[in-house]
């Protein structure tokens, strides 16, 4: 199994920045895409940005532009760079690993969240 961390939420201003950490342990080695979801209240969790084993990553279009995934491999951390933040970003972050096990998808792996909110 994998075990993530996440770290870096807070209260920030519109316009302002925040940087949201996931630290993965365990089975680090059958982790084939790391991603962060958000969830804001009275809505469904939703796909915020990816990246895989190779480094490509992906956007919610929402995300685009302003945000940015990436990873830090010796450290088994990925990032969420969150720039120019607005009010409708307010959310509980979660970090997700997609794990394999002989080749076969393993159920997805989540961090307790992070809560993010955004003043106008």
């Amino acid at each position: 199994q994998v075990q993530l961390v996440e770290s870096g939420g807070g209260l920030v201003q519109a316009g302002g920045s925040l940087r949201l950490s996931c630290a993965a342990s365990g089975r680090i080695f059958s982790i084939s895409v790391m991603g962060w979801h958000r969830q804001a209240p009275g809505k469904q969790r939703e796909l915020v940005a990816t990246i895989t084993r190779a480094g490509s990553t992906n956007y919610a279009d929402s995300a685009k532009g302003r945000f940015t995934i990436s990873r830090d491999s010796a450290k088994n951390t990925v990032y969420l760079q969150m720039n120019s933040l607005e009010p409708e970003d307010t959310a509980v972050y979660y970090c997700n690993a997609v794990t394999y096990r002989d080749l076969a998808r393993q159920p997805d792996s989540w961090g307790q969240g992070t809560q993010v909110t955004v003043s106008s």
